[in-house]
């Protein structure tokens, strides 16, 4: 037995790493120095970020390609207020996070550093937990993990500095360890579902965030049941390998994709919102369709559009459930949406890398197509790809192939830019043995500048695709008769900025600048480069992309 202490925020420290947290990210200062040495203290890893932001984020984006508990360590006041967009991303994602932010005393009325903390917070949704004193430490902890992994939380646990500095002693390791609940299905409803699919001829199955651990099931339902596969952007890969797999559905969906499902008989919806990105605002849902979602959480069954029917259940148990009743009685014998044609269809049409490309390379500036699909070719196949958001981003999502559901981490909730260089370090830390790859933009980018020292500092062989249109494109192509002085900006040589860090920086202008790329590529299967490589692509205007139109419909 280990005696934790000799302060509260000792024993803070102490019992989160007992309790598991995975990875710490964070910015110190004195509010929050003893809890964050003492975390380490305990084991866990703890990355310094250059800015608060980038920490919440890099923790968000560990947690979930990691499935550990990330930790955010700040700062009382302005450490958290900095914080504030990764942590709402992260509350919005139902990301199961712990935010550990020091706090002004209650007392200390003119402190700079006061403001409602709590208040603050909650606003955006996340679970306010604090430390109250010596004698509550322990459980006062245990009560704000237990509610991050058992409800998929983002908790914010407050620990005042002067609670933080009152003696307080604890015996370790605290042995407490909790799992999400997995919900059963009624037997009623599994029929139900069952019924559906045997009415069906054409189904689809669209899984997302909540499906990702029930992936092998959902697929050995699908070919049971003649249904074809689809992902939100958030799952894709969880179906990679499956010839009737369709990726992703949504503005992010082919042509053959697109057609393929909006042409369904019925939809399930597993684990899986069916708003207006993955469904088009409704486009890709037929007036006859029967649409069928599976949700653990009563609140998100039709949540975003009406449902003929409403599983409440975990995704896998209730596969496994409707499995199990599909095939206990005579098979029907129907391929339903699994014939010769289709698979063929979806072989030779369904990835974006099979639609021919009308190069609009200029001579100095190069097809964002045309520079994705050359990359995905040249850079190792077993990489986690994380986006960050502008007009830009659906060419990485969809264009660069990733391995499986742990090889895409896509933080778009918030649909804030310049989450996507804090989102691919905190993806890199999960998934050590990949290839990260991060696509941004030149805006969001130079937003996140900071954490490139980060990702240099920490050997990582980012490869980091700069998507530059010298604008903020989405405005630009969204308000095309306005003024946009607002919205452009000079051409930036970010490939220069990129070696001041300490990175390697290219520019690509033409395929044949891609060279580069695959020379460092080579560097890094042979010697297993660690220097980040920063590629300033200077693209082509595309008049607005393809999905920027879908998310803009109705606007």
């Amino acid at each position: 037995m280990t005696i934790y202490g000799p302060t509260v925020a000792d024993v803070v420290g102490r019992v989160l790493a007992d309790l598991g947290a995975g990875h710490c990210f964070g910015v110190v200062g004195s509010g929050n120095f003893v809890m964050t040495n003492a975390l380490r203290a305990g084991g866990v890893p703890f990355t310094a970020a250059r800015h608060e932001g980038g920490a919440a984020t890099m923790a968000d984006a560990y947690s979930r390609m990691s499935s550990r508990v990330g930790v955010v360590s700040l700062h009382q006041g302005c450490g958290l207020t900095n914080a504030m967009t990764g942590i709402t991303e992260a509350v919005k994602s139902r990301t199961p996070m712990i935010v550990l932010t020091a706090d002004s005393p209650a007392a200390a009325l003119r402190s700079n550093f006061r403001i409602d903390q709590n208040t603050l917070v909650r606003s955006v949704g996340a679970v306010s937990e604090r430390v109250y004193s010596a004698d509550s430490v322990v459980d006062d902890v245990v009560r704000a993990y237990r509610t991050a992994v058992t409800q998929r939380r983002t908790v914010v646990l407050h620990v005042a500095i002067d609670v933080a500095a009152t003696p307080a002693s604890a015996e370790g390791p605290i042995l407490s360890s909790f799992e999400q609940p997995r919900v059963r299905p009624n037997a009623g409803a599994v029929t139900a579902l069952v019924d559906a699919i045997r009415a069906s001829r054409r189904p689809v199955f669209v899984a997302g965030r909540g499906a990702r651990d029930a992936g092998p099931v959902i697929a050995e339902l699908s070919s049971a049941s003649g249904a074809l596969v689809a992902t939100s952007a958030v799952a894709n890969g969880l179906f990679v390998g499956d010839p009737f797999s369709l990726g992703i559905s949504g503005g992010f969906s082919s042509p053959t994709t697109a057609e393929l499902i909006a042409d369904a008989d019925l939809i399930v919806g597993w684990g899986c919102a069916l708003n207006q990105w993955t469904m088009r605002h409704g486009r890709l849902i037929g007036s006859e369709t029967v649409v069928v979602q599976v949700d653990d959480d009563v609140d998100a069954i039709g949540a975003h559009r009406p449902v003929g029917l409403g599983v409440i259940g975990d995704c896998g148990l209730t596969a496994s459930d409707v499995l199990a009743e599909l095939t206990s009685a005579e098979p029907d014998g129907a391929q339903r949406y699994r014939t010769d044609d289709v698979a063929k269809r979806i072989a030779e049409t369904s990835r974006w890398q099979d639609v021919p490309v009308d190069d609009i390379s200029t001579d100095d500036r190069i097809d964002p197509r045309v520079l994705t699909i050359a990359l995905d070719e040249i850079l190792p196949a077993d990489r986690v790809v994380a986006i960050d958001s502008g007009n830009f981003m659906g060419y990485p999502a969809t264009h660069l192939s990733v391995p499986d559901e742990n090889g895409f981490c896509f933080t778009q909730a918030y649909q804030s830019i310049g989450l996507g260089l804090y989102t691919a370090i905190g993806a890199a830390l999960a998934q050590p043995d990949r290839l990260p790859v991060l696509g941004t933009g030149d805006g969001g980018f130079l937003m996140s500048i900071a954490e490139l020292e980060t990702a240099v500092r920490l050997g990582l062989p980012l490869v980091t695709i700069v998507y530059n249109d010298a604008s903020y494109g989405a405005e630009v192509h969204h308000f095309t008769d306005a003024d946009l002085e607002t919205v452009t900006f000079p051409d930036t040589d970010i490939a220069s900025i990129a070696r001041g860090f300490g990175a390697d920086g290219v520019t690509v202008r033409s395929v044949d600048d891609v060279d580069a790329v695959g020379e460092w590529a080579d560097g890094y299967r042979s010697e297993g480069t660690a220097r980040p490589l920063v590629i300033d692509a200077k693209i082509a205007n595309d008049g607005g992309s393809w999905w920027l139109a879908e998310a803009f419909a109705g606007h």
